[in-house]
């Protein structure tokens, strides 16, 4: 029996096995605009990767399961106008620069943060941070909820909760010498993106999205990027907060938690606070299989797919092989949401994607 796709993710969630894997894709904008023409879409607006102003014309076209519609920092990284070169700063102050670069299907931008606005101790007491009760702000998510929800799964994106906001007003380097030298002020400035990104995830909540994406990036390829008893000294306690105030406004909202990199230490410490997904199980940091072997009883998972090598440099070949085996391994018996690591970048040739999401479609669970 052929499932809608919030039935789809539902029932994979519950760790059965449904009709197929579902999956969620995002893309740069540059990926995008390949992806339009390539399928022959005439709109040519900037695509969101975050879901801000998105149409989700894409995702539909594609048979996504999952429609994201994101509020917070994280909104912060794409400046539609801003060209190779230019700079801009956003709203919380973090000043940004648009770098070119260069792949043999054109150029792309990037942006890099270049300025902080509390680089200097002086500014902490007197900044005053976005107003995270904007109405404007959910505009984009009312519609996702209202046009959408019925057949698709809802994803509130409050990403960048806590440390990845943070070092950006603060300085990278300054952020980790804080978190020895001055806990205090680091538990200051915590408090400015964490306050935010808590407002925003419980409105979306009460709007009725289906799950918050929540997390930071605190690991490396090989390791945490901070030990984990300094992430159980600073960020645990808020995250345990933070599913705890969203559960008694919805017990029943799930939550999904990201980090790039090799978080193995700290999946045990998710667990406890309540976490329902990890994402993105980056296959070059983690084993994604071992990973299934060790909590898949208790937490189900999403991305698997390897965005670092496979899909840009491997063949279609390549990518048939590694679905197959992430549906049959993590995914065995449900609790994968399958998908890339990241956005789909443009150094990606087509036909390796297209061999990810019809491999994804024609998979079954076993061989029997």
């Amino acid at each position: 029996m052929t499932l809608s796709h919030r039935e789809r993710v539902m029932t994979a969630l519950d760790r059965k096995e449904p009709d197929r894997c579902p999956m969620q894709i995002s893309f740069t904008p540059e990926f995008a605009l390949r992806l339009r023409k390539d399928i022959g879409q005439t709109n040519v607006s900037p695509h969101n990767p975050h879901g801000g102003g998105n149409t989700y014309e894409l995702e539909r076209f594609l048979g996504e399961d999952m429609l994201l519609s994101s509020v917070g920092w994280a909104n912060s990284y794409y400046m539609v106008d801003c060209q190779a070169g230019e700079g801009y700063m956003d709203e919380w102050g973090v000043e940004w620069k648009a770098v070119e670069y260069d792949t043999k299907f054109g150029k792309g931008k990037y942006t890099e943060i270049v300025g902080h606005p509390l680089a200097e101790d002086s500014a902490i007491e007197s900044y005053k941070p976005p107003d995270p009760n904007r109405p404007e702000l959910y505009s984009d998510s009312e519609r996702v909820i209202r046009e959408y929800k019925d057949e698709y799964w809802t994803v509130g994106v409050i990403a960048t909760t806590i440390w990845e906001t943070a070092w950006a007003l603060r300085g990278f380097e300054r952020m980790l010498m804080d978190l020895v030298l001055n806990p205090d002020l680091a538990n200051q400035i915590f408090d400015i993106p964490y306050n935010y990104h808590l407002t925003a995830a419980k409105k979306l909540v009460e709007m009725g999205v289906d799950m918050i994406w929540a997390g930071d990036d605190v690991g490396t390829q090989k390791n945490m990027l901070i030990a984990p008893q300094m992430w159980r000294q600073f960020f645990k306690p808020r995250m345990a907060d933070f599913f705890d105030t969203l559960r008694e406004i919805n017990p029943d909202v799930k939550i999904a938690y990201h980090s790039d990199g090799n978080i193995y230490p700290i999946i045990p410490d998710l667990i406890e606070i309540g976490l329902d997904i990890l994402n993105p199980i980056q296959p070059a940091c983690m084993d994604p299989a071992k990973v299934k072997k060790d909590f898949g009883d208790k937490l189900c998972f999403w991305g698997t797919m390897d965005e670092q090598h496979t899909l840009p440099f491997g063949t279609p070949a390549d990518i048939e092989k590694e679905v197959i085996k992430r549906v049959r391994t993590i995914g065995k018996n449900g609790g994968l949401i399958i998908g890339p690591t990241h956005h789909v970048q443009l150094d990606t040739p087509l036909e390796n994607f297209w061999a990810m999401v019809n491999t994804i479609k024609e998979t079954p669970y076993s061989t029997t």
